[in-house]
């Protein structure tokens, strides 16, 4: 079994070192196909997913760069991208990282242009085409977190509510469809994921819950854009979870629950795996009493029909903004002698919680931020808030930290933070040492109640009318931490002074790679968390990391983009559009 297996593995990597070889001497043909996407964690000289494979891990085997090497890394070579223009002060949200495909990239910026760039030189990197979709910036905000790859296109959703796709060898628009419009108020819908391929379907998402619309996940033909199915978070009347919002002026047809990041996909059940948002207003639960459903929830549809299988809400009636936006990894794991497909999720709250992936049901969680008061804890058998009672329509949880409309000239602090500990950024799993890794943003802050008034019955907000909360936040800092998956228990953290917006990568060199808003790349010691490495290119820096190699030399890529302004010690660095790439010496 030894032998066989050796010989398996000789054969894999010179099966990779021959398909290298093919894109070196000229165009690679091989298209995106469903086997390759479904096991793109067995391709680590590429990266063909966003968030790594349809897992959502992020892991890489490749080991040329190591603890022991990874001090020698310099940067080979970068590139500028467009997407500057019209960005204001606080710059793009363009955390976008970028895909590749035997020694071609493709990414995208902010204001949606797509980029193909021949990267087989190991000393600069060469457009191939540039397709730019016209994205009127008049009226648009610049954000992009990513694109996806299928057979002969690349997909990106837009600014301004298109979904496109590109033909992968010429850079020409094949279809183009506006999918995000607005909602009966005259609300925008946007575009804050990826998009996601899977099963020739196209999986895009509303993420302007905060802006008063209700978030969605819908389905596109692949080849024709032409929508399939469209699944709506917040329910209408009479749909399953719309008693769970008990108002009296309709609320849920601005009831938020936008998604910021984009799913994983379980191909063994045909499930898509994302989190939901927040409900809308933020502030004032008893604006929308009730649970709120299907908000700050793990929810799972199938991807043929955009039926919901199952969900599970971590915080019910939130008036935290602990929307569970974050990545929802899937892996299976040894817990009490028996195998377990979990859902593994850095919940924005300040618990790790593991869920049971084919019907969503609770099997652990765990503090994972230094500081959390808003709960004492989590029922262990439910999952729920240990204060969570299903008789209330306004939940109480701990009055310490709950800001009421009754607490109008209260200050009520809360841990964790409104922007953490982990939101949106793209997480990491190592499947050989079971850990799991997350950035974000540590700390506390403070508000007051306020009632929000609605416009009257038919679903809309007055802020006129509304009063306005007072906030404040303190002990505001970053970080890099590790959780056992195991052991169910924090084994890491790394402290930084600014809060981390990008992401990481995962490593078998024995390294987790993030990016800094200061402009760091930094490697880390991937049990320990001890700084191995860092280096400064100038420019905030939001898009994750990835790795990925061309022949024998591996790399490591980042993309620039704006700065991300909050109550955060500011740096005053230019904001960019960039790619660098990094190696060790040839």
């Amino acid at each position: 079994m030894y032998q066989r297996s050796v010989v398996k593995t000789i054969l894999a990597c010179a099966l990779v070192v021959v398909a290298a070889a093919v894109a070196l001497d000229g165009q690679y043909s091989l298209t995106v196909n469903k086997d390759r996407l479904i096991n793109a964690a067995n391709e680590p000289q590429n990266w063909l997913i966003m968030n790594g494979d349809y897992s959502s891990t992020r892991y890489s085997k490749l080991t040329q760069i190591n603890r022991e090497n990874v001090g020698d890394l310099q940067m080979v070579w970068a590139l500028a991208l467009g997407g500057m223009q019209d960005t204001g002060r606080n710059g793009p949200e363009s955390e976008v990282n970028p895909l590749i495909d035997n020694g071609f990239m493709y990414t995208t910026d902010g204001w949606g242009t797509v980029y193909k760039i021949d990267a087989r030189n190991p000393d600069y990197g060469d457009f191939v085409w540039i397709a730019d979709p016209g994205v009127d910036h008049e009226g648009n905000t610049s954000r992009s977190r990513g694109i996806a790859l299928w057979e002969d296109k690349v997909l990106a959703n837009l600014p301004d509510g298109r979904v496109i796709a590109i033909d992968r060898d010429d850079g020409e628009i094949v279809w183009d469809v506006e999918v995000a419009g607005t909602n009966e108020f005259g609300r925008r819908e946007r575009f804050l994921t990826a998009p996601a391929v899977a099963n020739g379907k196209v999986i895009v998402q509303n993420g302007a819950g905060d802006g008063g619309t209700r978030g969605w996940v819908a389905a596109l033909d692949v080849e024709t854009g032409d929508e399939l199915w469209r699944w709506y978070v917040v329910p209408e009347p009479g749909q399953p979870g719309s008693e769970t919002w008990k108002d009296d002026h309709n609320s849920w047809k601005t009831g938020g629950g936008g998604i910021w990041q984009t799913g994983s996909f379980d191909p063994e059940t045909n499930l898509y795996i994302v989190g939901t948002g927040n409900p809308w207003p933020a502030y004032d639960p008893e604006f929308r009493p009730g649970d709120n459903l299907y908000t700050n929830a793990a929810i799972a549809l199938d991807v043929d029909t955009g039926e919901l299988a199952w969900y599970f809400q971590y915080t019910p009636n939130d008036s935290w903004d602990y929307d569970e936006v974050g990545v929802h990894m899937l892996y299976d794991l040894e817990i009490d002698g028996r195998m377990r497909k979990v859902v593994a999720h850095y919940g924005r709250n300040g618990f790790f919680y593991t869920l049971d992936r084919t019907d969503g049901s609770f099997i652990r969680g765990a503090k994972y931020v230094n500081d959390l008061n808003w709960t004492a804890g989590l029922n262990p058998v439910t999952g729920m808030p240990l204060e969570y009672d299903p008789n209330l329509d306004v939940q109480i949880y701990n009055p310490e930290a709950r800001a009421l409309r009754a607490d109008r000239d209260e200050m009520k602090r809360t841990c964790p933070t409104w922007h953490g500990g982990v939101a949106h950024q793209p997480l990491a799993y190592n499947p050989v040492k079971h850990i799991a890794y997350g950035v974000g943003t540590e700390g506390c802050f403070s508000q007051t109640g306020a009632a929000m008034v609605p416009a009257g019955p038919d679903g809309d907000l007055d802020p006129r009318a509304s009063q306005r909360r007072q906030t404040d936040s303190d002990l505001y800092y970053g970080a890099l931490t590790a959780f056992d998956a195991v052991d169910h228990n924090v084994i890491g953290k790394a402290v930084t002074d600014i809060e981390i917006r990008s992401g990481v990568v995962a490593t078998a060199g024995g390294l987790v790679f993030t990016a800094l808003q200061d402009g760091w790349v930094v490697a880390y010691n991937d049990e320990t968390l001890e700084e191995l490495w860092r280096f400064n290119v100038g420019t905030p820096l939001k898009g994750a990391p990835v790795t990925y190699s061309i022949g024998p030399r591996q790399y490591v890529a980042v993309q620039s983009s704006g700065r991300h302004l909050h109550p955060v010690k500011y740096d005053n660095l230019e904001t960019s559009s960039y790619l660098f790439v990094f190696a060790l010496d040839d």
